[in-house]
């Protein structure tokens, strides 16, 4: 049986969104313990030219999102970026993955040959085919921004490691 694009995407989002919940969950108990103003974990950055937390989190969410939403074939739902708080990331993640539990996996599947056509920033598009797209685009895009979301964090100095990005990836002991 092949390995379809919804089985390539769906988990990995969720399980994604689902892990930076509980990263999201240790940088506010580690504001807490510390006496660090939230505010400044959510503006941290790791370099000047890079989106702080809070926009990597956005971004990380709308990847998802709104990638799933073009291979099936669907208009996602517009997300305001007005988050300003850990608590309103951690539910724009939950938005995210409870909409991904409603996009049809077989319409994901089918959009492997077809053209997607996507915003490259806010005058450019570009197109690929489907599975292009999911691979060559919409996969490292949201990776990268996990990855920025999850970096802000630890170098704030919140106690995470790989375990902690990984998630409740489908793995059991032997």
């Amino acid at each position: 049986m092949p390995f379809t694009m919804s089985q390539a995407s769906l988990p990995v989002f969720e399980i994604g969104l689902n892990a930076l919940i509980a990263v999201l969950d240790k940088a506010a108990a580690y504001a807490a313990a510390k006496k660090v103003e939230p505010s400044v974990l959510l503006g941290w950055r790791l370099a000047p030219n890079m989106f702080a937390l809070v926009r990597q989190v956005q971004v990380t969410a709308d990847q998802a999102k709104n990638g799933s939403a073009r291979l099936a074939g669907v208009e996602p739902p517009k997300f305001e970026d007005n988050e300003t708080t850990i608590d309103q990331l951690k539910e724009r993640l939950a938005k995210t993955v409870a909409y991904l539990k409603t996009l049809d996996a077989k319409a994901i599947d089918a959009s492997s040959d077809r053209e997607i056509t996507f915003p490259l920033g806010p005058t450019n598009k570009g197109q690929m085919k489907g599975s292009d797209y999911l691979n060559h685009f919409m996969l490292p895009n949201f990776y990268f921004h996990l990855t920025a979301a999850y970096a802000n964090v630890r170098n704030c100095g919140v106690d995470v490691g790989k375990h902690d990005f990984l998630g409740a990836i489908p793995m059991k002991m032997v």
